[in-house]
């Protein structure tokens, strides 16, 4: 047994000092529905809600055990991996310093502050996170503090594969695992630690379509640099996957890596949330998601989704609800040419259907006498609803755009 596995094992022994296994369960909907047995590892249930609390545990233990007299660490982080640190201090009695960008939501500084108690400074800084990350590794070197990276440390990683470590203890070997990907700790941890102690596992890796460096690391045979980021997936949006984490997944086929559309996933997270009670932040549905692509990888076979996280804040909840009905087709945002004429607004209505309803109806210019421009957005019951609403819209000459997959317009205007 090499000491990467030995370690893994520790750690999770450890753990128990802090929280149980996490649990692992058949859900019954999402078997029914993909015709397979599928799993969830819940590391949604951890005290902090998220699997980082594993990691920043691990490295604090080591660091401690290494030199029993440190006692400041420091991070850089808007979200779970703070709190994973906040905890993880409050348990060994050590101070830490947390960088977080002064844009993050005052929701996560707060429970970040209620986790860790006296034991954390919360220091905001920098509208952007390289720019916190930055200012958070000076800081660190010049007060002789340990830095906790969120991903890219072999002690965070290692703490990470007690995931894998609890998933061999609670069910006899499964078929496939479905990991979510970000900075690649998760993955790393768990692949790691299953080709050592269950190889032949077959694994699939799923990232959020605008933010995929994994397949971007894959491509090119070594980590780049996205150009572009799409924030949404907060908890996997990572411009660069870890080095040490793609030294594990190096030889991970560009098959098993998976995208998965930010707007579908928001279905995903309402479905769970609706029909199971389980509230999953986005990067927590990523694992779940991913079976709609998989097929007859599913069909048939024991699969384990390990839904990462449930720190949702409630207030993105109109955001996602948005996004799902745009990605389901059953709302969209239209620019209309409509007459400036008595009756024009009757008549437009009439053409409406019995399930269509105005959610937004805003005259965007008004300077034409003849015709002006109408910002729409309609919602229906069936997607099949816009194509006879259309249909009704050429047959009375009116000339409209859609605008609903228009990226820059839906920011500008929605």
């Amino acid at each position: 047994m090499d000491d990467f596995i030995q370690g893994a094992q520790a750690a999770e022994a450890a753990m128990r000092e802090l929280f149980p296994p996490t649990p692992l369960l058949r859900n019954d909907y999402l078997s029914d529905r993909f015709g397979g047995e599928i799993l969830l590892k819940r590391e949604d249930l951890t005290p902090v809600r998220s699997y980082k609390l594993r990691g920043a545990f691990n490295a604090m233990r080591k660091v401690r055990q290494a030199d029993p007299g440190q006692d400041l660490f420091v991070c850089a982080s808007a979200g779970n991996h703070a709190q994973g640190v906040a905890y993880a201090c409050r348990h060994f009695g050590v101070r830490a310093v947390i960088f977080m960008p002064v844009t993050t939501p005052r929701q996560k500084v707060d429970k970040t502050v209620t986790l860790g108690g006296d034991h954390v400074e919360v220091r905001m800084t920098g509208d952007y996170f390289d720019d916190t990350l930055d200012e958070a590794q000076e800081w660190c070197a010049a007060e002789g503090g340990h830095f906790l990276s969120p991903f890219d440390d072999p002690d965070v990683i290692e703490g990470q594969a007690s995931v894998a470590a609890e998933i061999l203890s609670q069910i006899e070997r499964p078929d496939g695992l479905i990991l979510p990907v970000g900075g690649g700790g998760l993955s790393a941890g768990i692949t790691r630690y299953l080709r050592s102690e269950a190889p032949g596992i077959d694994i699939r890796y799923v990232e959020p379509a605008g933010a995929a460096s994994l397949a971007a690391a894959v491509k090119g045979g070594a980590p780049e640099t996205l150009s572009q980021v799409d924030s949404f997936v907060d908890g996997a949006a990572v411009a660069r996957i870890g080095a040490r984490p793609f030294e594990v997944l190096s030889s991970v086929r560009p098959d098993q890596v998976l995208q998965v559309p930010e707007n579908r996933l928001c279905i995903t997270i309402s479905e769970l949330l609706n029909a199971e009670g389980i509230v999953l932040e986005p990067a927590g549905a990523l694992s779940v998601d991913a079976l709609r692509d998989l097929g007859d990888w599913v069909r048939g076979r024991r699969i384990v989704c390990v839904t990462s996280g449930g720190n949702f804040d409630f207030e993105r909840l109109p955001e996602v609800k948005e996004r799902a009905q745009r990605y389901a087709g059953l709302k969209k945002y239209l620019i209309l040419r409509m007459p400036q004429r008595p009756g024009a607004l009757r008549d437009f209505l009439d053409l409406l259907g019995p399930e269509d309803d105005i959610a937004r109806f805003e005259y965007l210019k008004k300077s034409n006498r003849n015709f002006g421009s109408v910002l729409l957005g309609i919602e229906t019951t069936d997607p099949v609803n816009f194509d006879r609403f259309f249909e009704r819209l050429a047959g009375n000459g009116l000339v409209w755009r859609d605008i609903t997959n228009d990226d820059t317009m839906v920011q500008f205007i929605i």
